[in-house]
């Protein structure tokens, strides 16, 4: 099973999941987790939950690197977190919630905008209910791609 700690990250993963912690923690994202490590998927999620006006590590996003898969839990205020926004950009290889972000320069603005575009565009499920959890972990077991985008 994985072990999700900040400090050390341990080889490949199957999964990253990608969410806001407070939208979807202790609920929608801690079901998929749960089907996604019951399926033999070995999955990352951040447990630690993160420091408010940090910089996002560079082990965390070397996590993203190795990982086969991500999943990007899209929530109410998921672009409101500038961890969440620097995931999806590094998941998407490349953020006017953004201007808040005074000390942001405005190149990374670009391109936070530019991964919640193309994240946009990708096929997705919206789900409001966790009853098809399970299709998506099975889902993920096959999946050749390297993203999968959810919308909560």
């Amino acid at each position: 099973m994985a072990s999700s700690s900040t400090s050390s990250f341990p080889g490949r993963w199957g999964v990253f999941l990608s969410f806001r912690g407070e939208d979807t923690r202790l609920n929608f994202t801690d079901h998929l987790y749960s089907a996604l490590t019951r399926t033999g998927i070995d999955t990352f999620r951040d447990d630690e939950g993160l420091e408010r006006g940090r910089e996002i590590q560079p082990s965390l996003l070397k996590v993203i690197e190795e990982s086969k898969v991500s999943i990007v839990v899209f929530s109410k205020n998921y672009a409101q977190s500038k961890w969440c926004l620097d995931e999806l950009d590094k998941i998407m290889h490349f953020g006017e919630a953004f201007a808040r972000y005074g000390e942001v320069t405005e190149e990374r603005v670009l391109r936070w905008r530019a991964a919640l575009t193309e994240a946009g565009g990708l096929f997705g499920w919206h789900m409001l209910y966790g009853h098809l959890i399970h299709s998506l972990a099975r889902k993920s077991c096959s999946n050749s791609s390297r993203s999968v985008s959810l919308s909560t």
